[in-house]
């Protein structure tokens, strides 16, 4: 039997006296599509940081493809096929969209200047920037910048994406389009785990929920059975008197 793309076990991470995550464990099956929530302060841009490599764990296991990654470089994970978006984007201000991206795929991928041009181009029309690939990226929108991160990341042709928050701070007219991108994502079989808070996305874009609190992990299932789970509730919304 295949191992799973990813195995997380025991994974717990403390920041001085604070526990920000907490003997996590969970799998991610190839082409699967892992949500991933919780209110702030949960832990799970932490998580996210420690399956790329930004942060060492205090203790558990990262396995990519059967093989333990804890230890190794971002760039060596990257090469294995881990790529991550941020929160706040962080492109190359002084360069184009165009640019950042043929530098993802030359730097992260290893291809050649032509070939990365043309992949980068594909990646620009994918995520619906290719009118602005001339643009700097200090003069896009910050929403824009979203979708700009997110083709980097798939410049470097990974087999699985880290997202954190690609729906943060759209208005419900522009969320159909974010949508539609990560409809496209899945279809190239990349698998991902979405780090979100905009319900509509994570409940129309992903397979299964995990739900942090307190660093610890509180639910797992499907959207409809996370919802309605009393732990997800009073995390949310406290508990009821």
């Amino acid at each position: 039997m295949q191992p799973p793309l990813l195995s997380v076990a025991g994974m717990s991470k403390h920041f001085g006296g604070v526990a920000a995550v907490r003997d996590i464990s969970f799998n991610v099956q190839a082409g699967e599509v892992l949500g991933l929530m919780g209110p702030n302060g949960a832990g799970k841009s932490t998580l996210l940081n420690l399956i790329s490599g930004e942060h060492k764990p205090d203790s558990g296991t990262v396995n990519l493809k059967g093989h333990g990654i804890i230890g190794l470089s971002t760039h060596r994970i990257c090469h294995l096929g881990i790529a991550r978006t941020y929160q706040i984007p962080q492109p190359f201000v002084n360069l184009t969209a165009l640019q950042n991206i043929v530098v993802a795929a030359e730097y992260g991928r290893g291809l050649g200047k032509d070939a990365a041009e043309s992949e980068a181009l594909q990646l620009l029309d994918m995520v619906d920037l290719s009118e602005q690939k001339d643009v700097l990226a200090r003069d896009l929108a910050a929403i824009t910048l979203k979708r700009l991160e997110l083709a980097r990341a798939l410049a470097t042709s990974p087999t699985l994406l880290l997202l954190d928050e690609v729906a943060a701070g759209l208005t419900e007219e522009e969320i159909p389009r974010v949508l539609e991108i990560l409809q496209r994502v899945r279809e190239m079989g990349i698998a991902y785990i979405l780090v979100e808070h905009v319900m509509r996305v994570m409940t129309k874009a992903v397979d299964r929920i995990i739900v942090m609190d307190k660093g610890a992990k509180i639910a797992e299932g499907s959207p409809s059975e996370v919802m309605e789970n009393r732990k997800v509730i009073e995390a949310y919304l406290g508990k009821s008197t």
